[in-house]
């Protein structure tokens, strides 16, 4: 199935999680803020949190400066 991460296509097993998706992307959780269509997942929701074909997930990183 198809997802768009950051307005980005990736192909996706049937069944994976926003969790697995994060992995398989190499994020790390520490800093990140995460909605699926719009609806922003809480963070211990995102292993659990089931994706579809043609889910827009955002994932936005917070960068300390300085």
């Amino acid at each position: 199935m198809t997802v768009s991460v950051n307005g980005v296509t990736h192909e996706i097993d049937a069944g994976a999680t926003l969790g697995e998706l994060i992995a398989r992307l190499g994020i790390r959780r520490d800093g990140i803020a995460v909605a699926r269509n719009y609806d922003v997942v809480a963070r211990g929701a995102i292993d659990a949190t089931a994706l579809c074909d043609g889910d827009a997930i955002e994932i936005i990183a917070a960068v300390a400066g300085g």
